[in-house]
């Protein structure tokens, strides 16, 4: 519980934030989505939570797999790539995104530089922010997104080993000319559908 509340201190006193509120989405799991627009760009701060009835390692495993295909963690990722291994930890990645809201919201492409922890009570969290890289200039067909510190935490909960508490946090700048509208009603949905999706991925973990 220490580490869980410290951690996302730590993401509200980066962000200027407090615990995000307003609009919300939630699926019919037991997964939940709120945000708030974000004061300094075209995007939304967006806080997701998930209780999964799997160990925190088979939640974080899938959550950062490259080579899981986007049906399998999220369809908001249509392309997801290796572009540096820094250490074990600390990596370099390209995600890419196909169009979104009827065609309303472009493809994009964010390059992200991602480390992965492992604390001693079991958390795992996944942090991220964007990042310029050499070999992934801008590229055409993509508008590029910026995504602001953000993350994944995995959570054991307290007397009951076979479950995990997933927190998810994102400021993503999706780039472009896009409606105020569009960007608040967007983010929330797709957050709910990737912890389907998630749920998913980490069940067929089962029988791999």
């Amino acid at each position: 519980m220490k580490t869980r509340r410290r951690l996302w201190g730590n993401v509200c006193r980066a962000t200027g934030g407090t615990s995000p509120a307003g609009r919300s989405a939630r699926s019919r799991m037991t997964s939940s989505c709120l945000g708030v627009p974000h004061p300094s760009f075209l995007g939304m701060f967006i806080r997701g939570g998930y209780r999964q009835r799997q160990p925190g390692e088979s939640v974080g495993v899938s959550e950062t797999r490259p080579q899981w295909t986007p049906s399998q963690v999220g369809q908001q990722r249509e392309k997801f790539e290796l572009v540096e291994q820094i250490t074990e930890d600390i990596s370099i990645c390209r995600t890419v995104t196909p169009s979104a809201a009827m065609g309303i919201i472009a493809p994009r492409d964010f390059v992200d530089v991602i480390l992965v922890k492992q604390y001693e009570d079991g958390t795992i969290s996944s942090n991220a922010t964007n990042v310029t890289h050499a070999s992934c200039p801008p590229q055409s067909g993509f508008v590029r997104g910026f995504n602001h510190p953000c993350g994944c935490i995995c959570v054991p909960i307290s007397g009951e080993p076979n479950k995990t508490q997933v927190f998810s946090f994102f400021q993503t700048d999706l780039g472009g000319l896009l409606p105020r509208s569009v960007v608040d009603s967007f983010f929330p949905s797709s957050m709910s559908e990737f912890y389907g999706n998630l749920a998913k991925a980490v069940k067929s973990l089962k029988d791999f």
